[in-house]
């Protein structure tokens, strides 16, 4: 059984007890959140799509961790311009763990 869902502009395929790192959600570690935007639910033996989300379906999880991914730079240069701009850029995360999928 796996379920698709909508988190911060995204679409996350997930299964049971699997970990995620998702966009930054601003809730404590260890809090119990549920997501309700579920774009598709597969069992066994069917397939539940939403137009666009699934009516009752919610995906529960609880927050593992918080942290910021490693850093990137950014470097735009121009050659016999003397022009040269550098940055950097640390995107913050959450890892989540599911805990349970439901079709209602």
């Amino acid at each position: 059984m796996y379920a698709v869902f909508l988190s911060g502009g995204k679409q996350y395929r997930v299964i049971k007890n699997q970990t995620v790192r998702l966009e930054k959600i601003n809730t404590p570690i260890g809090t119990e959140i549920k997501f309700n935007k579920i774009l598709l639910i597969k069992d066994e033996n069917d397939i539940t799509i939403g137009n666009p989300f699934i009516s009752g379906g919610i995906i529960q999880a609880y927050i593992k961790k918080h942290g910021k991914s490693k850093k990137i730079k950014i470097v735009k240069f121009n050659r016999r311009k003397h022009y040269k701009k550098q940055q950097g850029h640390r995107q913050s995360f959450t890892d989540v763990k599911i805990i349970d999928i439901n079709n209602s």
